[in-house]
């Protein structure tokens, strides 16, 4: 018998390299828990609780850097880190519930704390509270809540914009706050207006008309935020951070997020609003922006799901499509890069919303992106 005992590898900690005994949970000298997940770029078993490798400091991957949705009717998401953010804070759901097609976009406001946790507690609560059937004003005030509860403090408030839609009987009811939009995409001509005394084609020049085609030929950084204001007050992109807060706003002593009344705007999606959309004919597409952005004329914006803003109210707006096209909901990531952008007009809607996410990557990817596409009528059905 061989009583030579073979001599025992030395195991050393990843992150301080201190010798550690087999079976130790944490390193004696540097603390590190010693079984830890391994680093997707140095190998490292150094990952630490937050997601970070304590040696090479790489962020590790999570299921919500890229995540891809569809549902049987066609409808279609995608989510993506972006090229720029060490994390995606935009959120997304897609539900249906036989005739009802729900859809709700948020993106955390990146000035606030925990901002992908916001957004995650608007998306499943409103999602949740849609398919139950709740309206659409009620089940804001329920994410707007659930966003609020997560703060410690004012100063300690998570945050998110919200855009939802509910597609029902070929009715579309969308709700929002803050700069998250809706779109509505249609192949031939142009949507007119119901009523026969108003202009079917503003002129993309005429100041007092929000109906700006998208493909201006301007820099993306003197695109118009279509807010609702003065035409002498009209407010352009400064290149500040568009989710980022008026430092001076605070909750009110007593605020109940949520409960106030919504602004309702009922009317067929030919219909334009006096203000607030923006047209983009991009060759045989037409791109109709149904939702107006909440924000100042320095590019901040001005309403947020959040403890730290208190009464936020959501706008409402109800249409019914005149014929057949695709409802898209996207987060900023995307808008932002549509001045000159020639939309997709075959394939599936995921189809699209991919080649969606890959123009914004290639123009930049500085945000996170969200993208959901839902076709009604027979297009692309």
């Amino acid at each position: 018998m061989d009583d030579t005992a073979a001599p025992r590898a030395e195991v050393r900690c990843p992150v301080c390299e201190a010798p550690v005994l087999a079976g130790d949970s944490f390193c004696e000298a540097c603390g590190h828990p010693l079984g830890a997940p391994t680093c997707t770029s140095c190998g490292a078993p150094a990952v630490d609780a937050d997601g970070y490798c304590e040696r090479c400091g790489l962020r590790q991957p999570t299921s919500r850097d890229h995540a891809e949705l569809e549902l049987d009717g066609g409808t279609a998401g995608v989510t993506d880190r972006g090229l720029r953010r060490s994390r995606n804070e935009d959120a997304m759901a897609l539900l249906s519930t036989g005739t009802r097609t729900v859809v709700v976009v948020c993106d955390g406001v990146g000035s606030s704390p925990r901002a992908d946790e916001a957004s995650a507690a608007a998306v499943e609560t409103a999602s949740a509270a849609l398919a139950r059937g709740v309206s659409t004003e009620e089940a804001f005030g329920l994410a707007s809540r659930a966003v609020g509860k997560l703060a410690t403090s004012v100063d300690d408030a998570p945050a998110c914009t919200y855009v939802s839609a509910v597609v029902e009987g070929g009715r579309i009811t969308l709700a929002w706050a803050g700069d998250s939009r809706a779109y509505w995409l249609s192949t031939g001509t142009r949507p007119t207006r119901t009523n026969p005394s108003a202009d079917t084609q503003p002129v993309a020049t005429d100041p007092s008309t929000d109906t700006r085609p998208v493909d201006t030929g301007l820099p993306t950084d003197t695109r118009p935020v279509d807010t609702g204001l003065p035409r002498d007050a009209r407010p352009v992109d400064t290149g500040l951070p568009a989710d980022a807060r008026p430092g001076e706003a605070g909750l009110p002593a007593d605020a109940r997020p949520g409960e106030a009344e919504a602004r309702v705007d009922t009317r067929p999606v030919g219909v334009l609003p006096a203000a607030g959309l923006r047209l983009a004919v991009t060759g045989q597409v037409v791109g109709t922006q149904l939702t107006e952005d909440d924000a100042a004329p320095t590019g901040e914006i001005t309403a947020w799901l959040g403890a730290d803003y208190g009464d936020v109210r959501p706008h409402v707006r109800v249409l019914e499509p005149e014929t057949p096209g695709l409802l898209l909901v996207c987060s900023d990531g995307l808008w932002r890069y549509l001045d000159g952008y020639t939309f997709p007009s075959t394939g599936s809607p995921l189809d699209m919303a991919r080649a969606m996410l890959r123009h914004a990557l290639d123009s930049g990817g500085q945000d996170n992106v969200t993208i959901v596409l839902i076709p009604l009528g027979d297009a692309h059905g």
